[in-house]
């Protein structure tokens, strides 16, 4: 669990992103976030729960609904 203050978002939060980096590995293009994501270059990622998120590369999906 993450023990930065503030803390983390959760795997299930839209900005989950935002985590903290507890590991990088650029020469293989991911790093794993403090809440479990493994997020890849391509901005595609892998659940803690094993469900995947495609890449969603361009404008912030808020910024659209503004």
């Amino acid at each position: 669990m993450c023990q930065h203050q503030p803390t983390c978002p959760s795997a299930e939060a839209t900005d989950r992103d935002a985590a903290r980096v507890l590991a990088c590995f650029p020469e293989q293009g991911w790093s794993l976030l403090c809440n479990g994501v493994i997020l890849f270059e391509d901005t595609g990622e892998l659940l803690p729960d094993g469900r995947t998120i495609a890449p969603h590369r361009g404008p912030a999906r808020h910024a659209l609904v503004a």
